[in-house]
């Protein structure tokens, strides 16, 4: 299980680095235009992802900021955005890199930004599949959205990652 989430964690900063790349290229109105997405457009999405990951990675370690909304614009310019996604997928390799059998196999409680009023208790390791999972719903439109703007989008599959990976290249 800890093999998989590790493996997962540098997937995920492997596939955010490459529609950030893909992005890179675009005009700021092509960045920022409605795209029909759930978040709208990339700038939206781009921040969702960032807020969700600073959401649950709080949940699993009690540290780092604690976004209020999950349309929450953290970084309205793509530079800084693109830094702070590379920082915190660094921090989400390192939690995984230091994460034990115990810690994923055990209860963890928190409350939802859409209903705080309740707490929800889960097993870490259900938490954080939903986790990876989530990235990849959203990167998924970010993709759409590529494609739409461009014509083409980056492939993303996992089994390109593990291919690479194991070739030395992700």
């Amino acid at each position: 299980m800890l093999a998989h989430f590790r493996m997962f964690a540098r997937y995920n900063a492997w596939a955010n680095r490459l529609v950030y790349d893909a992005a890179a290229v675009l005009s700021d109105a092509d960045y920022r235009s409605d795209q029909g997405a759930f978040f709208k457009s990339l700038n939206g999405t781009f921040n969702h992802l960032l807020v969700a990951d600073r959401i649950w990675m709080r949940r699993f370690t009690g540290e780092g900021p604690q976004p209020t909304a999950l349309d929450q614009i953290l970084h309205d310019d793509f530079a800084s955005l693109r830094q702070a996604r590379v920082a915190e997928d660094a921090r989400i390799v390192g939690f995984f890199d230091r994460l034990t059998i115990e810690q994923a196999a055990a209860n963890m409680s928190y409350r939802s930004l859409l209903a705080a009023a309740s707490a929800t208790t889960q097993p870490m390791a259900e938490a954080i599949l939903h986790c990876f999972n989530h990235q990849t719903h959203h990167r998924g439109q970010v993709h759409m959205i590529l494609t739409r703007l461009t014509g083409e989008a980056p492939a993303l599959d996992l089994a390109i990652y593990q291919r690479r990976r194991g070739m030395g290249l992700a």
